[in-house]
């Protein structure tokens, strides 16, 4: 299965060095062809269609804590890089704080549905970014 969690010492970096405010989450996510689920259930589901149970039903948890989708869609083409376009879907998140996040990611009702994310992904990556201010003050404190 693909990595669906972030793993200990990644959540620690974060917490170590969380935003001020808002958290905003980058979302580069790769569709299995198929969706695969770990308890071996029979399912015609292709893994984008797996998924988008699981994003529908985050998106209601994720507003549920105070945040939101800021931006989702499919990747269209590669403009700048060399080799195929790896990702199939890109999507921001907004999550009120680190706080938030992790409650969100602990809930009851985030485990339900994370099988869906599960059999539909085939590999994602997910980058905490900063907002412009931040990013801004960090270039500035690096520079000093």
């Amino acid at each position: 299965m693909p990595a669906s969690q972030p793993r200990s010492e990644q959540i620690a970096a974060l917490a170590k060095n969380p935003p001020e405010g808002d958290l905003y989450m980058l979302n580069l996510l790769k569709f299995r062809d198929r969706a695969v689920y770990e308890d071996g259930r029979e399912t015609d589901l292709t893994g984008q269609q797996a998924y988008m149970i699981y994003g529908a039903a985050v998106q209601q948890i994720i507003e549920g804590f105070g945040g939101g989708l800021l931006f989702g869609g499919a990747a269209n083409a590669l403009v700048i890089g060399d080799g195929d376009l790896e990702w199939d879907w890109v999507g921001i998140m907004r999550y009120p704080s680190f706080e938030a996040f992790i409650n969100m990611t602990q809930s009851e009702e985030y485990q339900k549905i994370h099988v869906h994310r599960d059999a539909g992904l085939e590999h994602q990556v997910l980058i905490n970014c900063l907002d412009l201010p931040q990013s801004l003050s960090a270039l500035q404190a690096a520079t000093q």
